[in-house]
């Protein structure tokens, strides 16, 4: 079994077309380690994640500044409030420096937040001093989610 980087499960290079089939999965995966895996009473099952398990496909803000509250819903129907929980992280590519940001959303397993929802989220960011320097980043639940240090975005 395989998880595409869009979020598309496959079982024996087939996708997975039943959306009940896909949460029924989503709901016994583990990740120990660097390893995913299904986990049932009676056995466990490795799978292959090409980069997240989930995808984060919307979010909705509440308030503003510092009281703002991003809640992120993924594409199996979880939801995840980012705060102390339920971090928001970035990782750029060392090469093109493009960014990859995730939500945690449960024991572990993160959910790539889309291009689309990122692009918004971009919107509502705000430049703030994190560990002594001054990033570009997100507020939610009263903590800040650096993003990109402020001193390398183009003006």
């Amino acid at each position: 079994m395989r998880i595409a980087r869009d979020g598309t499960w496959f079982y024996l290079g087939t996708p997975i077309g039943r959306f009940e089939l896909v949460k029924l999965f989503s709901s016994i995966l583990r990740k120990d380690e660097e390893k995913y895996f299904l986990v049932t009473p009676v056995e466990m099952v490795g799978i292959t994640v090409e980069d997240a398990p989930f995808v984060a496909t919307d979010f909705e803000a509440e308030g503003a500044g510092e009281s703002q509250v991003l809640t992120f819903q993924t594409h199996v129907g979880d939801f995840a409030v980012a705060g102390p929980e339920h971090p928001i992280r970035v990782v750029r590519d060392a090469e093109s420096g493009e960014p990859s940001p995730y939500i945690l959303v449960r024991r572990n397993l993160e959910a790539l937040i889309d291009r689309k929802s990122f692009y918004r989220l971009v919107e509502l960011g705000a430049h703030h001093e994190h560990e002594g320097v001054r990033w570009f980043g997100l507020w939610s639940s009263g903590m800040f989610f650096p993003m990109i240090p402020s001193d390398e975005l183009e003006v």
